[in-house]
C-alpha cells in the first residue's frame, strides 16, 4: 500500500455463536439476536487480542467451525470490525463509526420487524451515535451524511 495503512475487515458475522446458543429463545427474539448471538469474547480474543488475528470461529451460513490459521498483522494494519451492536460491548477501538439509519430506511433494506426491534432497542440504550467517532446517517445510500466528531483518544 503506498498511501494509508492496510486494512484487515472482520466481520463479526464469522464470530457468532452456534445456533443451538442464538436460537435459545426462539429464531426471531430481539432481545436474544442483540445481547447473545455474537460470541463478544471470542471476538475480542481472537481478533482484538495481540499480533495475530483470526477471520472467523464459525460459518455463519452453515452454522459449523471454520478452520482458519491465525495470520499475522502487516505492520501498521487497522483491523476493521463490521457487524451489529459492537458499540454495546466495550470492544477497544482507536475510532468508531456508526452507520444510522431510520426504522423505515431498516425495513426498506429487508431487516425483519423483530430485528428492527432490537436495533431500535440498541440505539434508545447504547445510543451509539452519540458515542462514536463518525456518525454516517445512510437514509438514502447514494448521499450518506457523515458527521466526524474531535477524536480525543
Amino acid at each position: 500500500m503506498t498511501r494509508g495503512r492496510a486494512p484487515v475487515v472482520v466481520p463479526s458475522g464469522g464470530f457468532l455463536r452456534p445456533a443451538g446458543e442464538r436460537f435459545e429463545h426462539g429464531r426471531e427474539d430481539p432481545q436474544s439476536f442483540r445481547e447473545r448471538w455474537l460470541d463478544v469474547g471470542a471476538l475480542r480474543r481472537e481478533v482484538l487480542g495481540g499480533q495475530t488475528w483470526l477471520p472467523a470461529l464459525r460459518d455463519p451460513v452453515t452454522d459449523r467451525s471454520v478452520r482458519h490459521e491465525r495470520r499475522p498483522l502487516p505492520d501498521h494494519a487497522v483491523v476493521v470490525v463490521a457487524g451489529l451492536f459492537l458499540l454495546d460491548h466495550g470492544l477497544p477501538a482507536a475510532l468508531t463509526v456508526h452507520v444510522a439509519l431510520s426504522p423505515a430506511a431498516l425495513l426498506r433494506r429487508g431487516r425483519p420487524p423483530w430485528q428492527v426491534e432490537a436495533l431500535e432497542a440498541y440505539d434508545a440504550d447504547a445510543r451509539p451515535g452519540e458515542h462514536c467517532d463518525v456518525l454516517v446517517r445512510a437514509e438514502d445510500p447514494l448521499r450518506p451524511a457523515v458527521l466526524v466528531r474531535q477524536v480525543s483518544r
